[in-house]
């Protein structure tokens, strides 16, 4: 079971979902991508509700960008999952930080508040040594929210797809859809 945890004011209806859910139903691999509350504690008890009902009968793997990168990074640490994160959210809280007051949701323009104590919840999810045997970390340099250099020195001695160019949103996932599926080692039938 491939988890996809979408990106901050997103939704399991994002474009790169899609992609990723287009090519696992092609290659009988099974795939969720749940639609996360905007509270990060919230959005991380959910996560690990999935995680744990899936793990006793199938492997799991988590893929996440930017925030979504963020709470996979913890909870790939805590249940040991293989990871692929994209364009990730290395220091979310301080980068969020930037996000306080009221924003709105990509999906269906609904508004939602974030504050001083979601920035707070998200500290409580820093990883301080990530396995990086377990992660895939996929960059593009030309990412216009996040510098990409704070993912490399964290993450270093992962693997690597560090790319010139691009978005945060990363241009040409599907470019990548192989070589995540043999990263993850997903022999997973529908």
């Amino acid at each position: 079971m491939i988890i996809y945890i979408h990106g901050f004011g997103s939704s399991g209806e994002a474009s790169k979902a899609k992609l990723l859910r287009a090519y696992c139903q092609e290659n009988k691999i099974r795939f969720i991508a749940p639609s996360l509350p905007t509270i990060p504690d919230l959005a991380i008890k959910t996560l690990s509700e999935l995680i744990e009902s899936y793990q006793d009968s199938e492997p799991v793997y988590l893929i996440g960008a930017s925030l979504g990168g963020y709470y996979a990074l913890y909870l790939g640490d805590k249940y040991a999952l293989k990871t692929v994160l994209i364009n990730p959210a290395i220091n979310a809280p301080e980068t969020l930080e930037r996000a306080i007051g009221h924003g709105v949701n990509y999906y269906d323009n609904s508004s939602y508040e974030w504050n001083e104590s979601h920035l707070e919840m998200l500290e409580s999810y820093e990883i301080e040594e990530p396995n990086v045997e377990n992660i895939l970390l996929l960059l593009q340099k030309g990412d216009e929210v996040l510098d990409y250099e704070e993912a490399l020195d964290v993450l270093e001695g992962a693997k690597l797809i560090l790319e010139e160019g691009g978005t945060h949103g990363f241009e040409g996932l599907e470019r990548h859809f192989e070589s995540i599926k043999r990263f993850l080692g997903v022999a997973l039938t529908l």
